[in-house]
């Protein structure tokens, strides 16, 4: 089954037939052809499977996790595909990321949103662990959910990710996070992160050693 569903994740990728001067590829999200401009000079400008197996479960579980009108962000958004899905299903979105990736992340969420969403997304500049108050005051910024896609990997910001997490989520807040298994450092974020939160398997994928979480504040997890 897991190598069905992944090869069914995997369709919904397509390319161009004729090569441009710009790298993008396609996706099949939500009753839209989305079209994503990448980069290669970084890890944040190219579509990684995490990405696609996120989005795929939020268009396959609408009904459960029902994104209309509910304000989300995406934290690491990169190429914004994540943030773009969930605008077309109805959220209203903040898509973040680091600031020199920001340029790309606005062009692509605009292509692909622009009077085709009921909430024009926004895009703002999040690095984990700065001026989180400032920037997102607790007193005013209430998110239902929090989409993460592959933002634990090889970088030295794991203490910071796990504080932006903790000052994003109210106790009602929701994190939808799909998570690569790599190396071990990396690994052991997730022991952290359950220090804060309770941490639910909602999907795994052997075949891409992927694994998609559900996560809220400590005792208030829905049995």
């Amino acid at each position: 089954k897991d190598e069905e569903i992944v090869a069914e994740i995997m369709r919904r990728r397509f390319f161009p037939a004729v090569i441009t001067h710009k790298a993008w590829e396609g996706f099949h999200f939500a009753d839209h052809e989305i079209r994503i401009t990448e980069a290669t000079d970084c890890y944040g400008a190219v579509v990684w499977p995490s990405a696609l197996v996120l989005c795929y479960f939020l268009e396959t579980n609408s009904k459960q996790y029902n994104l209309v009108d509910k304000n989300v962000i995406e934290i690491g958004a990169g190429t914004g595909l994540v943030s773009i899905v969930a605008s077309l299903l109805g959220a209203l979105v903040t898509s973040t990321d680091l600031p020199e990736l920001l340029g790309n992340l606005q062009h692509n969420v605009l292509q692909n949103t622009k009077l085709k969403c009921k909430h024009q997304p926004c895009v703002k500049e999040l690095s984990w662990g700065i001026d989180l108050e400032k920037n997102f005051p607790r007193s005013s910024c209430h998110f239902d959910y929090v989409l993460a896609a592959d933002v634990v990997y090889h970088h030295p910001f794991l203490d910071e990710l796990l504080l932006t997490f903790d000052h994003l989520c109210k106790t009602d807040t929701v994190i939808l996070w799909a998570m690569k298994f790599r190396l071990e450092k990396e690994n052991q974020f997730v022991g952290r992160f359950q220090t804060l939160f309770d941490l639910e398997v909602i999907s795994d994928f052997p075949s891409l050693n992927i694994t998609l979480y559900k996560a809220m504040r400590k005792g208030r997890m829905k049995v």
